[in-house]
């Protein structure tokens, strides 16, 4: 069966194309729909890496990848497989293979269920063009459930995804996508409650599965603004 990679049509029969990573999209739908035993995507490089090669010259091939994996660096920030094309497939089982079409016979990278006790490389995001914003209650009130309600509200309201967040006792810091018009009107509305502090031309660095080594490497001679740890992730905010 050949068929188109994007394009689709509403239910009143108008043609629309599936927007990002579409073909991708229209491939698991129908393996999931026909129950098909794999996926292959075909790239330009030999599976996944680690990090995007464009920035970081040593990556590594990582040989196979939990589904969930996938989401969570698609959710960072990762040039990967979408987390709308993973989900068909993650709820019919259908491994996805990420093969080179420029040499057929190697074997690229493979995205499943379970990957068993296969550990992972360090897998790195750096999202550039980014913007810290600080928001402090006027009154010194504390940033609990109401002032958090409202904070998000705004956030959604301008269609703003946050990239990181972090909350003190009268303090609120976002790190958001430098996009003008909507920074301009994040800081309009918050302005109007709040007081708004703002560090542009920042970077925000992810980190799954890090090391210390890993860490230092690429935060060395960097001017560190804020940083979050958990047993598997580090982000880092810095310029």
């Amino acid at each position: 069966m050949v068929t188109q990679g994007f394009i689709g049509a509403t239910q009143d029969g108008k043609s629309v194309t599936l927007g990002r990573e579409g073909s991708d999209y229209t491939a698991a739908i129908l393996a999931a729909m026909l129950q098909l035993e794999s996926v292959t995507i075909w790239k330009d490089v030999n599976g996944l890496q680690n990090a995007d090669p464009k920035l970081f010259p040593d990556t590594v091939k990582i040989e196979a990848i939990s589904y969930s994996e996938v989401i969570e660096m698609a959710f960072y920030g990762a040039q990967i497989i979408h987390p709308k094309t993973i989900k068909p497939l993650q709820n019919s089982n259908i491994p996805l293979y990420v093969k080179c079409f420029f040499d057929r016979a190697l074997e690229g990278s493979v995205i499943k269920s379970d990957v068993g006790n296969t550990p992972y490389p360090p897998l790195i995001v750096l999202k550039d063009n980014q913007v810290l914003i600080q928001v402090t209650t006027k009154d010194f009130s504390f940033i609990t459930e109401d002032n958090l309600s409202k904070l998000y509200s705004i956030f959604h309201d301008l269609k703003i995804k946050i990239n990181l967040i972090q909350n003190a006792a009268i303090s609120f810091i976002a790190c958001i996508d430098n996009r003008e018009d909507k920074v301009t009107a994040l800081k309009q509305e918050l302005s109007k409650d709040y007081k708004v502090s703002v560090n542009d031309n920042v970077h925000l660095l992810t980190v799954r599965h890090f090391t210390p080594e890993v860490i230092f490497e690429l935060t060395n001679k960097k001017q560190i603004l804020l940083r979050q740890e958990t047993r598997k992730t580090v982000q880092v905010v810095m310029k």
